[in-house]
């Protein structure tokens, strides 16, 4: 026979958060989670025609501010529930945040997770004590099964963003961006389940009227778009933004949303990994692709945005190190600054290295060299040979590309 849940697992039909709830979630959590900077960024604001404020939550102790609501639930939970054990269904960060604070707090944790997380957040997630299940192609599989085995084991259930306490804890971002910049005109909040903005939003709108604050969300997941418009979304199968890759908001937080919330903005992957780039270029910090929406959202839309004091939340910095260089790669290549190109050459003694002292003299940095004699349609004589190649810009790889040509050789460029 099927068990019921437990009616205080559930999410309460009029459940709502008040500034007053954040207030006392701040109490609580304030000595076990980091005060993040909340820093201008000089440079950022001179690119993209703002003042822009950046709040680091990727420098919290499991990097991401998911352990704010976790925390702040946990802390609630009485004696009795806490010896139940808890249970939460997670992509990754929620789940850090829960497996730290629980171990820290001395109750046993279970983490669901999509088969298709990022191993850095399995591994992570695990090293804090979690017992870690993979389950699911989706977060929506793994939600189902967590919430049936939370029921089974008779666990208590920690969700990742439809929970009063949950959005209250994550509300107290908020109170420390506008303690330390209390004239901001907008906050870019990353989106996915709706807990963070939620909070934020009531937090901010109670402290300050005239705030607007702005959702970001990766355009291959626009389930909150979707969600305000009555449109039936159009999902896609991956984003680089996993941790908001969710497909339905909640049943607490779509309202706030509504009543709060000002603006949803969708945004491509490739503004996402160039956001996930230009922090690291710029301001030598490491944020994942959930992280990194807010800033993609202010590069895609500058001129709503121009002349403000906008502040954005880097939400996490949990990357898996390999999807990181591949998106760093990326990145070079479509600012050409990472180029291959193929060389039609005679193939005779000393060819290859002619080419490569005229690449060498206009300042290319040679990375590859790949001889095709197979794959080609070119004379067997007569090879390609593919280059890829360091540059500065376009314009450098022009330069390149002329001066190659001006001695004689057939060049062609390789997407």
């Amino acid at each position: 026979m099927t068990r019921r849940p437990n009616r205080s697992q559930l999410v309460k039909p009029n459940a709502s958060v008040t500034l007053r709830d954040v207030e006392r979630a701040a109490s609580r959590v304030r000595r076990h989670v980091v005060d993040t900077p909340f820093l201008l960024s000089q440079t950022l604001s001179e690119l993209h025609g703002c003042e822009l404020w950046l709040k680091f939550e990727n420098l919290q102790f499991t990097a991401s501010f998911k352990e704010r609501g976790a925390l702040n639930k946990l802390l609630q939970l009485s004696p009795a529930r806490m010896r139940q054990g808890v249970l939460a269904v997670s992509a990754g960060n929620h789940a850090q945040g829960v497996a730290y604070h629980a171990r820290r707090l001395g109750t046993r944790a279970t983490i669901v997770m999509p088969t298709a997380t990022p191993e850095v957040k399995v591994r992570r997630t695990r090293n804090f004590g979690a017992n870690v299940i993979l389950h699911g192609e989706s977060f929506d599989d793994a939600r189902e099964y967590g919430e049936r085995l939370a029921q089974e084991r008779s666990l208590v259930l920690i969700h990742p963003y439809d929970d009063a306490d949950i959005i209250a804890g994550q509300g107290t971002l908020a109170i420390e961006m506008l303690r330390q910049q209390p004239k901001l005109d907008t906050i870019v909040v990353p989106v996915g389940g709706g807990g963070l903005i939620a909070g934020i939003a009531v937090t901010a709108k109670s402290l300050r009227r005239s705030i607007e604050i702005i959702g970001a969300q990766s355009s291959a997941f626009p389930s909150v778009r979707a969600a305000l418009t009555g449109r039936k979304p159009q999902f896609k199968s991956f984003t680089v933004a996993d941790g908001i890759a969710v497909r339905h908001l909640g049943a607490l937080t779509l309202p706030l949303i509504r009543r709060h919330v000002d603006d949803i903005l969708a945004v491509p992957e490739s503004a996402i990994e160039a956001a996930i780039a230009e922090l690291i270029e710029i301001e030598k910090t490491v944020v994942e692709g959930a992280g990194a929406v807010g800033l993609a959202a202010i590069t895609q839309s500058r001129r709503r945005f121009a002349g403000k004091r906008v502040g954005v939340v880097l939400t996490g910095g949990n990357i898996d190190p390999m999807l990181l260089s591949e998106v760093l790669l990326r990145v070079l290549a479509r600012s050409r600054r990472l180029v291959r190109i193929a060389v039609s050459m005679p193939d005779r003694p000393g060819a290859l290295g002619r080419v490569s002292d005229l690449i060498g003299e206009i300042g290319g940095n040679i990375e590859t060299v790949e001889h095709q004699r197979t794959f080609t349609a070119a004379p067997v004589k007569y090879p390609e040979v593919h280059f890829t190649v360091q540059t500065r810009d376009a314009e450098h790889v022009r330069r390149i590309v002329n001066r190659l040509r001006e001695a004689g050789y057939s060049v062609r460029g390789l997407t």
